[in-house]
């Protein structure tokens, strides 16, 4: 085994260096904040919120080339990017915490799958959805992206939902995981979580249970915290 290889047969330690994760409250930063919470990781976080400014897309520069958060950076040194594949890495890196089926598990293949689904087929519609202006000037037409791209974030989730197992607790199974961290973030974006409960009724009852996990209570309170009528309001 090369020397920096892990050894998956064995727990991995958390480290006493802290990660360092760029990322604005209820950003793509939070279910990574959630995961490193319920690993018991040491993080240090930087609030950085890219699309509101070229000034604070300028603080990205010396670790992220796109300007874009969620960025984690390891107690090594390195940088790793993009949401979903820093989840994945944690519940691997981190099997004692639970948060994902192993190489082994026959669960596996449809994590990878719905992991991807979320970051590819929904998440990654947000960087027009926070600015239409990206791609029409116009602004009749950005309100037709506005429209369109909510449609379809729905019916995604309805396509999810539809295939989600009923009876689990949580999207997998009797644990949770990476991938209800990730869900319980995202479906909070616009258009919402009430559209989400329409749209994804199995799906609901797991993020509402998500939502209410008391190892995440400070965290969501700091990250993400649930103001007055968030379920249809938020950032």
């Amino acid at each position: 085994m090369p020397p920096d290889a892990i050894d998956s047969s064995k727990p991995a330690e958390i480290s006493r260096a802290p990660y360092i994760l760029y990322g604005a409250p209820g950003s793509g930063a939070t279910p990574i904040h959630a995961a490193l919470t319920l690993i018991g990781a040491s993080v240090s976080v930087v609030d950085v919120a890219p699309w509101r400014n070229e000034r604070e897309r300028d603080k990205l520069n010396s670790v992220n080339r796109m300007r874009q958060v969620p960025v984690l950076v390891l107690p090594s040194g390195e940088v790793m990017t993009e949401s979903a594949a820093i989840l994945i890495w944690l519940g691997d890196r981190y099997p004692q915490a639970r948060l994902a089926p192993s190489l082994e598990d026959p669960r596996r293949a449809q994590y990878l799958r719905w992991m991807s689904f979320v970051s590819c087929a929904i998440y990654a519609l947000y960087w027009v959805r926070d600015e239409p202006s990206r791609l029409a000037q116009d602004r009749a037409a950005q309100v037709v992206i506005e429209e369109r791209t909510a449609e379809r974030i729905a019916a995604c989730w309805r396509v999810m939902d539809a295939e989600m197992t009923r009876g689990s607790p949580y999207l997998l199974g009797g644990d949770i995981g990476v991938l209800d961290l990730y869900v319980t973030v995202v479906s909070r974006w616009q258009p919402r979580r009430l559209r989400f409960y329409r749209e994804a009724p199995r799906m609901a009852e797991i993020v509402r249970r998500v939502d209410a996990e008391p190892r995440l209570t400070q965290s969501w309170a700091a990250r993400y915290p649930f103001t007055t009528d968030w379920e249809s309001q938020g950032p």
